[in-house]
């Protein structure tokens, strides 16, 4: 209260054309107070004949001469050391702001407005609907440029009833005119009425924030479960690499000492023979010197006696290593260390299991471009489109016998087997199946033989007011999904993974198959009604 005093004391030594603070304050005739340059320059600017005062439009005539009011420009002084600078709030209207629409000149921001007077006022002019009786009733509210809206463009009148026919806001004289006879309330019951729908609203969205916030901080702790998990398989990845490299490691180890120590053992024992090669070596030397000495012998008879002794050769007929199979040990150990080596290339080569695509984008990463085969086809499909549509025509010519062809039931394989990540896609209309199957699948004979999805070589999706999967004659649940003209296949052969989808502007999974493949799978398509089409979409 005492800072509105000072605000409201302050306004009272204000010029209202330059709204500040007197400077060189004069009094005109009429008793209002102006700053002299201020007077000066309105003057100035009207006819020099007439002269009126900016507030209360008072003429003079002549222009009344402008002494300065000594008494109040001591007041002004006072005041001003007193009150201080203009407080934040006291100051101009800027093009966002609400003007005042009493103040001339430079206009004042105002503070309020009102909706029985229908306008805004700053500080100063607000004063008398605090001050006086007659304004007690008028309803203020925070500046509002937008006041005119409440008028009624027609009558002038402010809309204070709600028309519920018409859903729009109107005057008295409107009730009684155009919008007679309609269901109308006053405006201020309307909106308590509008309030409560936008409580009830409002606590719905307070609740769905509530429910997003819980889905976020949940997602927030599967992202924190997902990086635990990789960090995890990381770690462990590493320690069981490391510990098979150790093994490795010391496998390699011990391989080395075990050849090292036969090779030390085939090393003695070629060298224990060469020692006893080389012994017998110098005694045949010896023997073969005496011999020779005694073959030069003259005498006959010292020949003869020493004959018996030298005739005989010493030492082993034929090669002592006759036997020897030195280097086959190692032979052995180098076959056994190239058979480890191969397994694990076969093993390191494997494919580690990759996420599976999430996008239609990452999806058509590994679409495949598939035709159909014509000798697979059954006679009432025809085939075009370069055997990429097939549409089913029960007057259509029979084909030529073939091995490959269905007989019995309307239906045809696509031409080469699939394996590894395929993707492709399927447009049909009306009632369609969308199949994977064996090339062992059968062509005819026993029903449950040859049909898709009624033996343990096929696969497929029945598309029609709904979807059924199918598979070895058992039948999933019932398939939840978006009516579509277009079926995705994904196959990760690999993987044992098979899914199907519905596309639109989204991918929507309709079903999704884990097992173990055996065989290359062909893509199928089987057709039950005349007229009936589906095409292998083609990609760019």
């Amino acid at each position: 209260m005492a800072q509105q005093g000072n605000q409201a004391d302050r306004v009272k030594f204000c010029c209202s054309i330059c709204l500040d603070l007197l400077k060189d304050p004069v009094t005109i005739p009429c008793g209002h107070n102006y700053c002299m340059s201020c007077i000066k320059t309105f003057w100035d600017g009207e006819d020099q004949k007439i002269h009126s005062c900016p507030q209360c439009r008072k003429t003079f005539i002549p222009r009344p001469d402008l002494v300065k009011n000594t008494m109040l420009a001591e007041l002004v002084e006072e005041k001003k050391t007193r009150l201080g600078a203009a407080p934040a709030d006291h100051c101009y209207a800027g093009p966002e702001d609400v003007a005042c629409d009493v103040c001339t000149g430079g206009k004042l921001k105002a503070l309020k407005s009102c909706l029985v007077c229908l306008a805004s006022y700053c500080e100063q002019h607000l004063q008398p609907h605090y001050e006086s009786p007659t304004f007690k009733k008028h309803k203020l509210i925070e500046a509002s440029v937008k006041l005119q809206e409440t008028i009624c463009s027609r009558h002038d009148e402010v809309m204070k009833i709600f028309c519920r026919t018409d859903q729009q806001c109107i005057c008295m004289l409107c009730s009684m005119d155009e919008h007679k006879g309609h269901d109308t309330i006053s405006a201020a019951a309307e909106r308590t009425e509008k309030q409560k729908e936008l409580s009830v609203s409002q606590q719905n969205i307070q609740q769905r924030i509530q429910e997003r916030e819980k889905d976020v901080k949940e997602l927030q702790q599967e992202v924190e479960a997902i990086n635990r998990s990789a960090d995890k398989a990381v770690e462990d990845s590493e320690k069981i690499f490391t510990e098979l490299i150790r093994d490795i490691q010391k496998r390699s180890s011990d391989v080395k000492q075990q050849i090292r120590s036969q090779q030390e053992t085939e090393v003695n024992q070629v060298k224990d023979l060469q020692e006893k090669l080389q012994q017998e070596i110098k005694e045949l030397k010896k023997k073969d010197v005496e011999l020779e000495k005694l073959l030069r012998t003259e005498d006959h008879t010292q020949f003869l006696q020493k004959y018996p002794s030298l005739s005989g050769v010493c030492g082993s007929a034929g090669s002592p290593r006759t036997n020897i199979s030195h280097l086959w040990y190692f032979k052995d150990v180098m076959a056994a260390v190239t058979v480890v080596r191969d397994k694990l290339q076969i093993i390191l080569s494997e494919k580690w299991p990759q996420p599976e695509p999430k996008t239609r984008a990452e999806f058509l990463q590994y679409s495949r471009q598939i035709t159909l085969d014509p000798n697979t086809a059954n006679n009432f499909l025809v085939l075009s489109d370069g055997n990429r549509k097939v549409t089913f025509k029960r007057d259509n010519k029979p084909y030529s016998q073939h091995p490959d062809r269905f007989t019995c039931i309307s239906q045809v394989l696509s031409k080469d087997g699939l394996t590894g990540r395929c993707y492709w896609e399927v447009e049909k209309s009306r009632s369609v199946e969308v199949a994977v199957a064996y090339k062992s699948i059968s062509r005819s004979g026993d029903f449950n033989a040859h049909v898709f999805g009624y033996n343990e070589r096929s696969w497929v999706l029945r598309c029609d007011n709904g979807y059924t999967f199918r598979h070895n004659n058992i039948f999933a649940a019932a398939i939840s999904g978006p009516q579509s003209s277009r079926i995705g296949v994904y196959l990760d052969h690999s993987a044992g993974i098979l899914s199907f989808y519905s596309i639109s502007e989204t991918m929507t999974l309709l079903h999704r198959v884990q097992t173990t493949f055996t065989q290359p799978l062909y893509a199928g398509l089987s057709l039950w009604s005349d007229g009936d089409t589906a095409e292998l979409c083609k990609f760019k």
